[in-house]
């Protein structure tokens, strides 16, 4: 799978030995089907600026939101980790994963990190974790614990739109980016030192699934993780791509095709910036059945011209 990388980022080197350093804190391959979702805001005005003088934030995010690529996901189990070694100062369990919305607001009001740990460390370094699967909390406060220890699962209480653990990082009580530790954003120059031990790759925004369904499916049911794929006698052969950190002019070229020559492909223009989008195109059935046989699908995100992520499909009708 290609990835677009920020060429400076991936020289990022942890801090300096002896230093406060962080291992990931999710159980879950961040090239895919994990990712990154937002990060801290460093703009202090209304506008919202992450690390690399982009967008993939929102104004005044004070950490960073590692995501799954759907509901579905969190039936899975996947795991929360300790950032570093430490002992737990608190914890906050037994919020719904219902998310976040109108009916939600006024329930998560005042615990809007839904269930989570906090974790303290030594020189006064502090770390918190959000959004954790109701009931899925493994440790209890005043346990030692190193980095890596099972902390929970991720999940969708409190304050969450889509199911991921949002990761703070503190100093005294001053927040701390991971990703740029000491706040001085030069554009286009990143620095080059993080407090990670191995920096994930900055993915400026991609793809997070593709599929195929028998109709335009519902935004709600690609979030869930919820659609149903193409089947042979379906109205409809239907390819979608699911995204994320999307900008206004970016190019989605999705293709479908297939035997007896079918073909579906489109070049896609995103009108505005989105934290999350999906988008999809088809064609209706003429005949008793779609043709059997096997069919290969692709989603290609374009930006300023360059390919920044694609992914792929096989599907074999019968």
């Amino acid at each position: 799978m290609l990835r677009a990388v920020l060429a400076l980022l991936s020289l990022a080197v942890p801090a300096t030995a002896g230093d406060f350093l962080l291992v990931h804190p999710i159980d879950c391959d961040l090239d895919g089907p994990c990712y990154i979702q937002q990060y801290v805001d460093h703009d202090a005005t209304d506008a919202a600026t992450d690390f690399t003088c982009a967008g993939l934030t929102y104004n005044g995010h004070k950490g960073t939101d590692f995501a799954l690529p759907d509901r579905s996901y969190i039936n899975r189990g996947i795991d929360v980790l300790a950032s570093a070694s430490g002992t737990v100062k608190g914890i906050r369990d037994g919020m719904p994963d219902t998310g976040y919305s109108d009916t939600t607001a006024a329930a998560v009001q005042d615990r809007e990190c839904g269930n989570g740990v906090v974790v303290g460390h030594a020189e006064g370094w502090e770390t918190q974790y959000c959004h954790l699967r109701s009931g899925s909390i493994r440790v209890k406060r005043g346990d030692v614990i190193s980095a890596g220890t099972v902390l929970g699962q991720v999940g969708m209480s409190g304050r969450a739109e889509f199911p991921h653990v949002h990761l703070s990082v503190r100093q005294d009580g001053r927040v701390v980016d991971p990703f740029d530790p000491d706040g001085e954003i030069t554009c286009g120059a990143p620095d080059r030192t993080t407090l990670w031990a191995d920096a994930p790759q900055y993915r400026a925004g991609g793809i997070i699934s593709i599929g195929t369904s028998t109709a335009i499916p519902d935004f709600a049911e690609i979030r869930v993780g919820d659609v149903a794929g193409a089947t042979a006698r379906g109205d409809a052969l239907v390819i979608w791509s699911y995204l994320f950190g999307v900008r206004k002019n970016d190019i989605l070229r999705l293709d479908l095709r297939g035997p007896d020559r079918i073909t579906i492909a489109r070049n896609i223009e995103i009108e505005r910036n989105q934290a999350q989008a999906f988008r999809a195109i088809g064609k209706k059935r003429k005949s008793e059945s779609w043709p059997a046989g096997r069919y290969a699908g692709e989603a290609t995100l374009l930006r300023d011209g360059v390919e920044i992520d694609r992914q792929s499909l096989t599907l074999t009708l019968p």
